[in-house]
């Protein structure tokens, strides 16, 4: 009796410690019971996005854009950009005549697309000065990121302005709302 009581007692214990340690594995690794944002890693290089753009700093604000000639950009001003080289240069161009930017971003919006692709959408509003001179724009943009190795870079970019102008719109297009 004795015998079969130490048994059962170091039965109980071994599965106490199994218990344990399977807990403590398990709830580690799965983050004990919390689930990881899935946009965080996007929202960071978005973060570092705006960042570069406030500091004018072309180098950040390029390290965030896909190093690819197949990077497309629809600027707010109806134009369109593609291949990194390209953006670049003109980023530097622009970049060496600013000064005090300031970007407000509203309505910000992060979507998976699956495991490699995301999209990101907000309203924007900056204020800068551009050789001395202030200057204000306000509109929205999207941009489509994809999972390069393991960073998120900006695959494409497309802003619009806010008000754009109405003699450049379908007239079914001009009732507010749409």
């Amino acid at each position: 009796m004795l015998g079969e009581d130490l048994l059962m007692k170091s039965v109980l214990t071994l599965l106490a410690i199994i218990s344990a340690l399977s807990f403590t594995a398990f709830g580690q690794k799965a983050g004990a019971g919390t689930r990881a944002d899935p946009t965080k890693a996007v929202h960071d290089a978005f973060d570092r996005l705006i960042d570069g753009i406030k500091q004018v700093d072309v180098d950040k604000v390029m390290s965030v854009y896909d190093n690819s000639p197949r990077l497309l950009i629809f600027n707010n001003n109806g134009t369109a950009t593609q291949g990194w080289d390209e953006v670049k240069r003109i980023n530097q161009q622009i970049y060496a005549k600013l000064s005090n930017v300031t970007l407000d971003i509203t309505g910000l919006r992060i979507e998976m697309l699956g495991a490699k692709n995301a999209f990101v959408s907000c309203k924007w509003k900056q204020t800068q000065e551009n050789n001395g001179k202030l200057e204000s724009a306000s509109g929205r943009m999207t941009l489509i990121f994809k999972l390069v190795g393991k960073e998120w870079k900006i695959e494409h970019r497309h802003t619009s302005p806010d008000k754009p102008d109405p003699s450049l719109l379908f007239p079914s297009e001009r009732q507010p709302g749409l």
